[in-house]
């Protein structure tokens, strides 16, 4: 039974799952045989890694463990070892390759790396000085663990688990310039969970699907925390699988599930079904789902989206209450002093006016880099004070993401500041036009970013996937762009690029650096561009000649450089 007791450490949840055997783990093996553990088990078996991983790390090296996984048993047992000895775990991504992947497992100094006969090609030929690896579908490593079977909560630590004890090094999913891993301690995490469980009353009932990589802190802090506060199951799925999701929490009962934006358009995609709502799926809680896309999912599934905003840093959050309009995330949380600044004035952006829609008509004034001025959770990024100080400058925690406040004070999300435009000196958020354009019946998935104007500024730049069956219209989109009362005169499309699929990172988000360095030259892509007249023509070859032209008599660069 949980306690009412508030957790202090994760290494506390871990332990009080000993002796509870109701179902706490369920997975699918690599023969689709689906399994189901205790949560006492789940216990044991980080215990029995928490020893193992206090004989096996060097005297004076930092207590630091790699894992490189799926989202097999073996993650959340390593996560759990970690809490218990008093360690840290460092998720390392698998799409990251040959130096990049050595550089996040030798910077963040991993001492053990724990892995699987899968991911073995991605570390061959790599230089890994001082790395001992666990490869955890062998005969080998169940040798080196079956000594340690007997092991307990508590019996092996390599410094005692307290409130301030490193548990995660995870990398913030920035994808220009080297990842920073973000310093997480054992009493943030553990105080996110429980926040987290209170909010969406986990109760033992509930079961948790893990279906976003555990590497990434939506997973462990958004979704495997929480369960483990409320006494929750988990159950696993080794990577995401839009075809597989019905039937998945079908099969394992599940009430709850974490995502992001672009994941939920691949469920959106899959072809409707009569059953669609015969589920258990009481709740969805992510980000960057989008006003338009969370409608359709509550109509299609019946499941409330809740989007949250929290980053894995934890130097600033929005909390939801029961009156938050749509479209909004929430207020500051209690002892957080948010604003919304513009960043080249350093001054509060005036409120945004919204219309009865929830439609905002001061863009340009109202969108800002969203500021804690208060008290901060951050914790620092490992070996990286440079980066520190760039989100903790003028003793403010900047987060990097556009926001606007209504005049209650409820924040909606608006971008990152990297998908800011300028366009003819007025200020856009690549979010906001994203989610009018995201109202175009065609449009499966949209992503919006900053090409260069030939002259000076940005130009707005479209990638839209259609929904099958549908095909680029010029004459209905331009139709349908007259049609919208909030897209503002700068916001309009200059160029549209039809693409297959969107491009995703390895967390679902939409790839906006790979579609801000291909700009217009996308081929095989097609690209569509606003005449002066404004209807919408094919980039011919002859054109997009004429436009490198005029590029290079101002002097100009065609692709961004951000």
């Amino acid at each position: 039974m949980r306690t009412t007791t508030a957790p202090e450490t994760v290494a506390e949840l871990v332990a009080r799952q000993w002796g509870d055997h109701r179902p706490g783990l369920m997975y699918e093996d690599a023969d689709a045989r689906r399994h189901v553990l205790t949560h006492h088990r789940t216990a044991q078996e980080a215990a029995a890694r928490a020893a193992l991983l206090v004989d096996l790390m060097p005297p004076g090296a930092e207590p630091h463990i790699g894992v490189l996984l799926d989202n097999t048993p073996e993650f959340p047992f390593w996560l759990g070892a970690a809490a218990l000895a008093g360690a840290a775990v460092a998720g390392i991504n698998p799409t990251r390759r040959g130096p990049e992947l050595a550089r996040d497992i030798l910077h963040t100094e991993c001492r053990i790396l724990v892995t699987e006969r899968a991911h073995l090609p991605l570390l061959r030929g790599l230089d890994l000085p001082g790395v001992r690896m666990l490869v955890t579908d062998t005969e080998e490593y169940a040798a080196l663990l079956a000594p340690y079977a007997a092991a307990q909560p508590g019996d092996a630590v390599l410094t005692a688990p307290g409130p301030a004890t490193r548990l995660l090094l995870y990398f913030t999913s920035g994808s220009t310039g080297a990842p920073k891993a973000a310093v997480c301690s054992q009493g943030r995490l553990a105080g996110a969970g429980a926040s987290l469980a209170r909010s969406f009353s986990v109760g033992e009932g509930d079961v948790h699907y893990v279906c976003m990589p555990l590497f990434h802190g939506n997973a462990v802090i958004a979704d495997w925390l929480p369960a483990l506060v409320g006494g929750a199951a988990v159950a696993l799925r080794r990577r995401f699988s839009a075809s597989a999701f019905l039937d998945d929490v079908r099969a394992y009962g599940a009430t709850y599930f974490t995502y992001v934006g672009r994941a939920i358009q691949y469920l959106l995609a899959t072809p409707p079904t009569p059953d669609d709502r015969a589920h258990s799926l009481r709740l969805g809680f992510g980000t960057e789902a989008g006003a338009v896309d969370a409608a359709r999912f509550a109509e299609r599934f019946g499941v409330r989206l809740v989007e949250g905003y929290g980053a894995t840093e934890g130097g600033a959050s929005v909390q939801r209450t029961p009156d938050t309009p749509p479209g909004a995330l929430g207020r500051a949380g209690a002892g957080d002093d948010l604003a919304v600044i513009d960043p080249e004035t350093g001054r509060e952006c005036p409120p945004a006016v919204l219309d009865a829609e929830g439609r905002l008509s001061n863009g340009s004034e109202a969108i800002g880099e969203l500021v804690n001025r208060g008290r901060s959770l951050f914790e620092g990024y490992w070996r990286n004070p440079d980066a520190e100080a760039a989100r903790t400058r003028d003793g403010w925690y900047w987060t990097g993401d556009l926001f606007f406040r209504d005049a209650e004070g409820f924040l909606y999300f608006a971008g990152r500041t990297d998908d800011r435009l300028r366009v003819d000196s007025e200020n856009l958020a690549a979010a906001v036009i994203e989610n009018i354009l995201a109202r175009w019946p065609a449009a499966e998935a949209v992503a919006v970013y900053a090409v260069p104007d030939e002259v000076a500024g940005d130009q707005v730049m479209a990638a839209v996937s259609l929904r099958e069956g549908a095909r680029f219209d010029p004459d209905a989109f331009t139709a349908f762009l007259a049609a919208q009362p909030d897209l503002g005169t700068k916001m309009s499309p200059r160029y549209v690029r039809i693409v297959p699929d969107m491009p995703v990172t390895a967390t679902n988000k939409v790839h906006r650096v790979s579609l801000r360095r291909a700009g217009f030259r996308c081929a095989p892509d097609p690209v569509w561009h606003r005449t002066p007249t404004g209807t919408y023509t094919p980039l011919s070859p002859p054109d997009l000649s004429a436009l490198l032209t005029r590029y290079a008599s101002h002097g100009r660069k065609p692709l961004l450089d951000r």
